[in-house]
């Protein structure tokens, strides 16, 4: 019986120097960068916009909107959250991550000190 493989990283390695490897939520949404923050609000208003022309016809225009808005939204967190993942793990291009190593050492003493204490940037 063959074993599964769930690790990405094992058929896919990372092309750019990797941060970490597995980045905890807070790390990854504080790494968001304003390109980031640009397609996340573009795929809201978008999402919102075709919300509303969709429910112009049957004359639910509300309804359609926000449905659409929360469609948008999860989608342009979602986009955005795999971007800075991506980033942050080494997989898409990280130049402006790497650039103050001095950071990455307060990321990891933050880390393993208080887990849940280091969604901040020095």
């Amino acid at each position: 019986m063959s074993k599964m493989n769930i690790d990405i990283t094992a058929s896919v390695k990372p092309e750019y120097p990797v941060l970490d490897r597995d980045p905890p939520f807070t790390r990854v949404v504080g790494n968001f960068n304003s390109l980031d923050y640009l397609r996340f609000v573009t795929i809201t208003g978008v999402s919102v916009t075709v919300g509303y022309l969709s429910g112009i016809k049957p004359g639910i225009r509300g309804p359609s909107m926000v449905t659409g808005g929360i469609i948008g939204l999860m989608g342009g967190f979602m986009y955005a959250y795999q971007n800075s993942a991506g980033r942050i793990m080494g997989f898409f291009p990280n130049d402006g991550e790497i650039e103050d190593p001095q950071q990455e050492e307060v990321w990891i003493l933050c880390r393993a000190c208080r887990p849940m204490e280091f969604a901040f940037r020095i």
